[in-house]
């Protein structure tokens, strides 16, 4: 039953162009604490969806060219997820209840969000419960973290776009995924120019027994980068949109050196040394890739 209406719901979820799909049972979620956990929000959770739908590589040519800067926020940060991933997961949800299972579709809302109010009963935790989507997409088996401390996944690298659905139906889950797609050559340190990047004070982040090393990051010189990145669309404490800033743009162009994705493209991300702005606001050709 369970590999039955797992292979239907997976096709819904191609047919509305859904990328990737992955799941985990809640078991997956133990160490999890409960101001993360999806059970705070649906205790009946059995399985935790994650979806996964690309930006296009060719999303982020206007910000890597410098001539056209709104294709990214336009379609990136709105139409994937707020109309594309939104339908998609509206169509896998329905599916769902269909079925007569209990779908519970989640926002991508940054886990960094404080506590909104005050414990309706003692045993829970405050509102708002933010579920960490790149945590729980790597335990559905979609990727690994990188030393960004994005979703890498093998087919995309970091350009996707996620949701979440949490369901009481037993899904078959999807295996762990062991590949690596990002490592660590520290090309997105490199690129940034305020030094936001440290490597050498790298953490690690352990997931469902996989380590994976994250840079320390200063959120304070990554928010004035005007090099393709934006402040977190939610809330002001979330991380900053970096999936178009120059350090992960320099990501995309070490993939492709190193042909790391199964999905290759045929044309290399970048032939010439792109441009930066520095502290001084001033716009140059970066000295460090040619």
């Amino acid at each position: 039953m369970a590999s039955s209406i797992t292979e239907s719901l997976r096709g819904v979820a191609r047919d509305a162009g859904v990328d990737l799909v992955g799941i985990a049972p809640i078991s997956r979620f133990e160490e999890v604490q409960p101001q993360h956990h999806p059970a705070s929000i649906f205790p009946e959770t059995r399985s935790v969806i994650a979806l996964a739908k690309r930006i296009t590589r060719g999303c982020l040519r206007g910000t890597e060219e410098g001539t056209s800067l709104g294709i990214y926020p336009t379609y990136g940060m709105n139409w994937v997820p707020h109309r594309f991933l939104a339908y998609a997961t509206v169509a896998v949800a329905s599916f769902l209840e269909d079925h007569r299972r209990e779908a519970v579709p989640l926002p991508d809302l940054p886990p960094e969000t404080p506590p909104m109010g005050v414990p309706v009963r003692g045993d829970l935790p405050a509102p708002n419960v933010m579920v960490d989507f790149i945590d729980a997409a790597v335990r559905c088996g979609l990727g690994e973290i990188g030393l960004m401390g994005e979703l890498m996944t093998p087919e995309f690298g970091h350009r996707q776009r996620l949701t979440l659905i949490l369901t009481d139906a037993e899904l078959e889950p999807t295996a762990f995924c062991e590949q690596t797609v990002c490592n660590c050559c520290g090309a997105c340190a490199a690129a940034c120019p305020f030094d936001a990047v440290d490597v050498d004070a790298a953490g690690e982040v352990t997931i469902c027994g996989r380590t994976m090393r994250v840079a320390a990051i200063d959120a304070n010189a990554c928010a004035q980068c005007r090099n393709g990145a934006f402040a977190n669309p939610s809330h002001s404490s979330g991380r900053p949109d970096r999936l178009a800033a120059i350090c992960m743009r320099s990501c995309s162009l070490m993939q492709d050196r190193r042909d790391a994705l199964s999905r290759p493209m045929i044309s290399p991300f970048r032939d010439k040394a792109p441009w930066v702005i520095g502290r001084d606001g001033v716009a140059r050709l970066a000295e460090w890739e040619a």
